[in-house]
């Protein structure tokens, strides 16, 4: 840390006149300056303690400046630093030496700004925190033009409506093609609170001549962060800008997001995707940016379908279950089927996420039917996928679709050619075993367990007799 002398420890100050009471003040400067962050911390939040007892005079012609001369340091200390000042204007003088903070630390410039700018008219505000922020919005340190862009909303609001219009906008523009990417991504998670805050008369024109051209180019930022940042608000700019401008200029950018190689940048889009329904409905919707998850859900790379896979449950909630079952539903059962055993793992678990939102009834009549049409399927891996999807829509649906429609799939399925198939169904069986009832249990499932615990195959017999013994069926 910078040496310069701080307020008290110069001629006149604790020991240098004998004033004892000074002398607390002159232990808390010291901490200020130590090595030790918490102790510079500490010393931190009592700083409104100094100035009490310096007075306003001195605060202003000592405290003020020893700071800007002494703390260059980490976030979490300037953060506290921050703080602090937002809440000195009295210690300083009242508004009126408003202006005194405001030239303290850089990079605590901004926090200061929006505290003062309230207490500040219109004229004042051009004199006495606009060339502040100006200069922040521009400065060399990254870390001062990123607090500019995380306190956006609050210096719009600070500012009013004209100032905004004059400055901020184009300094908003500014963050937006900052060379840092951190900057940037903090002004891309403002765009949709700049735009809302904006006065409704005109705002379109703003947002449509001023902000959205920058917004374009950050769709395809380098930085995954920034695209991240963007995707998470950009979908909130449909209920400003409305249906038309939306559907010609807003959905071209989360068509290209939808696709975009970066899983966080895509489940952003898919689930702010109520907000643009609410603004184009069903109907555009389905005809733009479905087609693209259509796409995505039967991309060549794997890894790709099982991220679509992920945002299902998602995706459903949010369109709802007769929409599901006209565009989606077909995908999800062909995921089954899918060459990739991930793929048709997950395909699984997503079939008991929907059964959970859209309720048992649905899963008797659209699910359940067409999943035990698959027990009968030449490969024996899509009939050892009905199996698997049995254990987790058993528990889903309850006993009696269990009872009624699943088990004599699952015990037809013991006399199997594959052993892999057979063993499965002994897996199956203690898996739902404890959602069935006891005739059941002893009627149906018990003989078939015995039969294949005679099995000549080690591993059905093996699975067979764990099921007997888990189900106490011995």
């Amino acid at each position: 840390m910078a040496g310069a002398a701080g307020p008290g420890t110069g001629s006149g100050a604790a020991g240098g006149d004998g004033d004892d009471s000074l002398y607390p003040i002159a232990v808390l400067i010291d901490e200020l300056r130590n090595e030790d962050v918490q102790l510079r911390l500490n010393s931190i939040k009592k700083l409104s303690t100094i100035a009490l007892a310096l007075g306003v005079e001195r605060t202003r012609t000592e405290l003020l400046p020893f700071l800007t001369d002494t703390i260059y340091d980490e976030d979490e200390v300037l953060l506290a630093l921050a703080e602090q000042l937002g809440n000195f204007t009295g210690l300083v003088g009242g508004p009126d030496f408003a202006h005194c903070l405001l030239d303290s630390v850089r990079l605590l410039a901004v926090e200061a700004c929006v505290s003062i700018a309230q207490l500040l008219s219109q004229d004042d505000l051009e004199v006495l925190v606009m060339p502040t922020l100006r200069q922040a919005a521009e400065d060399k340190s990254w870390r001062v033009r990123y607090m500019v862009a995380d306190k956006f909303s609050e210096l719009q609001k600070a500012v009013g409506p004209k100032i905004t219009q004059n400055d901020l906008i184009p300094a908003f523009q500014n963050l937006l093609k900052d060379c840092e990417a951190e900057v940037r991504a903090a002004a891309a998670h403002k765009v949709k609170e700049l735009c809302e805050n904006l006065p409704i008369e005109g705002r379109e024109t703003i947002i449509m001549n001023q902000v959205l051209p920058y917004i374009k180019e950050l769709v395809s930022d380098t930085n995954q962060h920034v695209k991240s940042a963007l995707a998470s608000v950009i979908m909130g700019l449909s209920t400003i800008l409305g249906k038309e401008n939306t559907i010609e200029h807003l959905l071209p950018l989360f068509l290209a997001q939808l696709k975009d190689e970066c899983p966080e940048v895509r489940l952003n889009i898919i689930s702010n995707l109520d907000c643009v329904n609410e603004v184009i409905g069903i109907r555009q919707l389905s005809q733009s940016l479905l087609p693209a998850i259509v796409e995505l859900a039967e991309d060549a790379k794997w890894r790709v379908r099982l991220a679509i896979i992920e945002y299902m449950p998602l995706l459903a909630g949010q369109l709802g279950v007769e929409f599901f079952d006209e565009k989606l539903n077909s995908l999800c059962m062909a995921w089954l089927v899918d060459h990739v055993y991930a793929i048709r793992e997950a395909a699984t678990n997503n079939l008991m996420k929907l059964v959970q939102k859209f309720g048992t009834e649905w899963a008797q009549n659209t699910i359940v039917p067409k999943v035990l049409v698959m027990a009968n399927d030449p490969n024996y891996l899509h009939r050892m996928t009905t199996l698997f999807c049995i254990n987790v829509l058993s528990e889903a649906c309850g006993q009696e679709i269990t009872t009624k429609q699943m088990l004599p799939i699952v015990l037809k399925m013991a006399g199997d050619q594959v052993a892999n198939v057979r063993f499965n169904v002994a897996k199956s069986l203690q898996k739902i075993g404890p959602i069935l009832d006891t005739d059941a249990l002893q009627e149906e499932v018990k003989p078939v367990l015995q039969k294949l615990g005679q099995d000549e195959d080690m591993d059905v017999k093996y699975f067979a007799q764990e099921a007997i013994s888990v189900l106490a069926l011995a």
